[in-house]
């Protein structure tokens, strides 16, 4: 009787050897999102600069929880339902910055986004569930994750894929190039994901509103166009208008409270603010947090540069910021040259601008 229950107990196991792993991995993805909330949360709460430098480091480990994701999906990859959870680990390991002397994590780490490709273009590149991967490449943004969006885009046979990689396509082509050649193919891409694909959800967001705000970008905020006006008040709680700064050169400069390294954003900043004049260029940040913790820092004079308050965001989506920090550099009319990360290229973009010696 007992050899005929251990029968039936492994025979079962091999009937559904992956039954347990789909719950698994969702309560892997929904354990790291309620650790994630519950730190913000309790950043947000707090207003001394040291107190948040502490919470600041207490930072749920996102490779830890990315590593134990993939102990459960790479012996899994050839099955479909470990897209999803592919899709995710992507857009995870790819938007946290590494510290480069990890080697093993950076190692790791390519290893990851190496093996998901080689599985999709082996096992899943005909799938109707290919949309949180086409989401998960674009936060890899690299030549090959391109060619594999614009394989997806024009092999798979459903249509609703092809316009998910119709916008991820669209989104990537943005950071290669504002040709006129460009600017019209993502046109294209962006009126094929509407008509094909506006209703699939990926983490809560549709493919229209995607697709929106890329259209958005391009009639707005491409280089050579007005920046849009912006009206916050600062630190201090006086109103403070983007467009009174015509004449200066303006680095825009978005950050969070909740963004990784500050500590290496506020040095950054910090080295600009030194570096110009104040009468040939203003350093404008636009702060997304509570207004006490802003202030904070102000009066301990962790940060000396002027900023906008922007608790609800508004400020940040007029320029459709999707991650911080970020920065955009103006020229003396007003009129965008550069948006991207804070650090060389705009600070080279700054300098460009400002009459030579």
């Amino acid at each position: 009787m007992r050899t005929f229950l251990l029968i039936l107990i492994i025979s079962s196991f091999h009937l559904f050897p992956s039954s347990a792993s789909p719950e698994l991995c969702k309560a892997l993805r929904e354990d790291f999102s309620k650790r994630m909330d519950a730190w913000v949360l309790n950043l947000k709460a707090t207003n001394h600069p040291d107190a948040q430098k502490r919470i600041w480091q207490q930072r749920p480990d996102a490779m830890a929880s990315a590593t134990k994701m993939w102990q459960k999906i790479q012996p899994q990859l050839a099955q479909e339902w470990t897209l999803d959870y592919s899709g995710w680990l992507l857009k995870l390991v790819c938007s946290q910055p590494i510290d480069p002397k990890r080697q093993d994590l950076l190692e790791l780490r390519r290893s990851m986004i190496d093996q998901i490709i080689r599985s999709i273009d082996e096992k899943h590149f005909r799938s109707t569930k290919l949309a949180p991967i086409c989401i998960g490449l674009v936060a890899v943004g690299d030549q090959p994750s391109l060619k594999l969006l614009e394989e997806i885009e024009s092999k798979n046979a459903n249509s609703r894929v092809q316009g998910v990689a119709a916008v991820c396509i669209s989104h990537l082509l943005g950071n290669l190039s504002d040709s006129p050649e460009i600017m019209q193919k993502r046109l294209t891409l962006l009126r094929k994901a509407i008509i094909q694909s506006h209703d699939v959800v990926v983490d809560g967001v549709t493919m229209a509103k995607l697709a929106e705000d890329q259209l958005y970008v391009i009639q707005h905020l491409s280089k050579g166009r007005q920046a849009p006006e912006l009206v916050g008040v600062d630190q201090t709680g006086v109103t403070r208008k983007l467009s009174a700064y015509k004449g200066k050169v303006v680095i825009l400069l978005f950050w969070a409270e909740t963004m990784h390294d500050p500590e290496k954003f506020i040095e950054i900043s910090r080295a600009l603010k030194s570096k110009y004049k104040p009468t040939q260029v203003e350093i404008l940040g636009v702060f997304h947090g509570a207004t006490a913790s802003l202030r904070a820092l102000h009066a301990e004079n962790i940060v000396n540069w002027t900023n906008l308050t922007d608790a609800d965001g508004k400020l940040s989506q007029s320029y459709r910021i999707s991650a911080h920090p970020m920065a955009c550099v103006l020229d003396q009319k007003g009129a965008i040259q550069f948006i991207g990360s804070p650090g060389s290229f705009a600070e080279l973009t700054a300098d460009a601008l400002l009459p030579q010696p």
